[in-house]
């Protein structure tokens, strides 16, 4: 090759040389309409009760999750996910409060509804897990194990009960075989064909949902190794993914975002709908927790963890800090 002045002819560093530069060239962008905002919703609280393993995140009430989904579309964030949080007591085998019309998540679908119309996407986590004495995220049989058939049965009354709530999209989270199927046709024999379906597709049994233990007052005992994926699989991840596509998952998600970003390039060079990934509660703690011991930057390894999660292949996120970030974005 013929240089021209001194070696290095070709100097990459050029790109780099100021904030506009950087800006200009940037081959991945965050922007408000990337971002979910989980929430959780508790029965029984006249105040919002901070989650202690998660701290800037709380348990809403009622009055206190309209505003914080009013707040979440006015930052320009797509969608709030809901989570319920009943009350001990009325907790059961059959998780029947999550299907009860007046339990607590269907309660908090129409009031956020209400309050943000569809200005938001209204969207229900759509599992058993908050709702059952066991903690378990399905139905049991003799045996203690997770009865997978009759499980579904629940989850397409589920459907039909948070659909008419006024979820946008509901969001099968708990890795029964055959579950979008069951759910894409309960909604349609209903007539709520425009209700979309998010498919958990890819959702790994890891260490790092322990402070959403907490957050949705779960009854666990155990774990859930017998359904949710083993984090050493990839071409499980892929046999998932096709069978829920198979199924009618409008959406996809992998479970969660950032142990798992080769599995979400993967997910996303195949699956032919939108992509989405959920930086979990134990992702979200790790950075706070080094944020407050003056380890980390909060703000900056906030920014790099998203950015990492959509340049892998997300279209949308799920992040704890979707309504903080939106507002930083502008």
């Amino acid at each position: 090759m013929t240089r021209y002045g001194s070696f290095p002819g070709s100097r990459p560093r050029r790109l780099r040389t100021t904030p506009t530069m950087r800006r200009m060239v940037a081959e991945t962008r965050l922007h408000p309409a990337d971002l979910i905002l989980p929430a959780f919703v508790r029965e029984g609280i006249d105040a919002p009760v901070e989650i202690s393993s998660m701290p800037g995140v709380y348990q809403h009430t009622r009055d206190s999750l309209r505003k914080a989904a009013a707040e979440a579309a006015e930052a320009g964030v797509s969608g709030i996910m809901l989570f319920g949080v009943p009350l001990e007591e009325k907790k059961d085998a059959r998780g029947t409060v999550g299907t009860d019309s007046d339990g607590i998540l269907q309660l908090a679908l129409r009031d956020v509804r209400s309050e943000v119309g569809d200005d938001l996407l209204v969207m229900s986590d759509l599992c058993l897990d908050e709702f059952t004495d066991h903690g378990h995220c399905g139905v049991l049989d003799e045996q203690g194990r997770v009865d997978n058939d009759a499980t579904l049965e629940r989850y397409a009354e589920m459907a039909q009960v948070q659909a008419d709530a006024g979820a946008h999209v509901v969001g099968p989270s708990g890795m029964m075989d055959g579950q979008i199927g069951v759910v894409r046709d309960a909604l349609d024999q209903i007539g709520r064909e425009d209700v979309a379906v998010l498919a958990y597709s890819v959702k790994y049994s890891s260490v790092f949902y322990g402070p959403f233990r907490e957050a949705a007052g779960s009854s666990l005992t155990g774990d859930r190794k017998t359904y949710q994926q083993d984090p050493a699989n990839i071409r499980e991840s892929l046999r998932e993914l096709a069978l829920d596509l198979e199924e009618g998952a409008d959406m996809v998600m992998v479970k969660p975002a950032g142990p798992y970003l080769d599995i979400l390039a993967r997910v996303a060079d195949e699956a032919d709908v939108p992509v989405a990934a959920y930086q979990i509660s134990g992702e979200y703690a790790m950075i706070e927790a080094a944020a407050q011991r003056g380890w980390i930057e909060r703000d900056k390894a906030v920014m790099e963890s998203l950015l990492g999660i959509k340049r892998a292949g997300a279209n949308m996120i799920l992040t704890y800090w979707a309504t903080d970030v939106a507002r930083k974005l502008g």
